[in-house]
């Protein structure tokens, strides 16, 4: 009956360390060739980071023309 409680009072912190054994290791994959910015440069990043940063403000332009109507 001792071994029985000592093991269910030892389960709950095994296993969160378990878990957190797990989800590190799932943080330390490399970048595979599926991933879209796998070998990226600094530079391409920056001008993916304008291009982005163009297209939100042609999209925000129409909501910014008809707030400035009211």
């Amino acid at each position: 009956m001792d071994s029985l409680l000592s093991l269910a009072f030892l389960a709950c912190p095994v296993g969160m360390g378990l878990m957190m054994w797990f989800m590190a290791k799932g943080m330390r994959r490399e970048p595979t060739a599926s991933d879209p910015r796998a070998g990226a440069s600094v530079e391409q990043l920056r001008e993916e980071h304008r291009r982005l940063g163009a297209e939100i403000e042609r999209l925000d332009a129409p909501e910014a023309a008809v707030a400035g109507r009211s």
